[in-house]
């Protein structure tokens, strides 16, 4: 199944492609963008990180059903990528984004995860969503609690500023729809 483009009332999510590496090599290698990413992501980030992260990992994974990924643009400008969200088939780690700072703090990851939670429950069929996140990352663990989530276990992991205390937070297909 091919990755649609989704919408949502400000964002169009566009399925990765390769020709947004330029775009991601300018936004993302910023330290308050990467810092409480999984420590897979190498730092500091080389010049091609983008375009090997896509040809090797991302579009491969999307080609074989296994994890969705999507660019984040606004309606109003659709030809500007602001970041990245995915869904990824790996235990306990089916949701993940990043979204550059000047575009952080105005209810955009809100909306993009609305969208691919959506995406993930009603069109994949899966019973349960789960969220890696490390503790210190204030704004995704309020994300999570606004769209009810809740914290199911703790521990550590790795992660690219370091060893960090660790959280998984979970919502099942049943809460999602009650919110509905």
């Amino acid at each position: 199944m091919d990755t649609p483009t989704l919408y949502t009332e400000r964002l169009i999510l566009r399925p990765l492609e390769l020709t947004d590496a330029e775009a991601i090599q300018r936004l993302f290698p910023h330290w308050e963008v990467v810092r409480y990413l999984n420590a897979l992501v190498p730092w500091p980030y080389p010049a091609d990180g983008a375009l090997t992260y896509l040809r090797d990992n991302a579009l491969p994974a999307m080609a074989r059903g296994e994890e969705w990924h999507w660019s984040i643009r606004l309606k109003s400008a659709p030809g500007q990528l602001i970041g990245n969200i995915s869904l990824m088939n790996e235990q306990d780690n089916n949701r993940g984004f990043w979204l550059a700072p000047k575009w952080q703090g105005q209810g955009l990851m809100s909306e993009a995860s609305a969208a691919v939670t959506g995406y993930w429950f009603k069109t994949l069929g899966r019973s349960v969503l789960r969220v890696p996140k490390a503790a210190l990352n204030i704004g995704s663990r309020k994300l999570s609690q606004r769209t009810g989530m809740r914290l199911i276990g703790t521990d550590e992991g790795d992660f690219v500023s370091g060893r960090l205390p660790r959280e998984i937070w979970e919502i099942t297909r049943e809460e999602w729809l009650q919110q509905r």
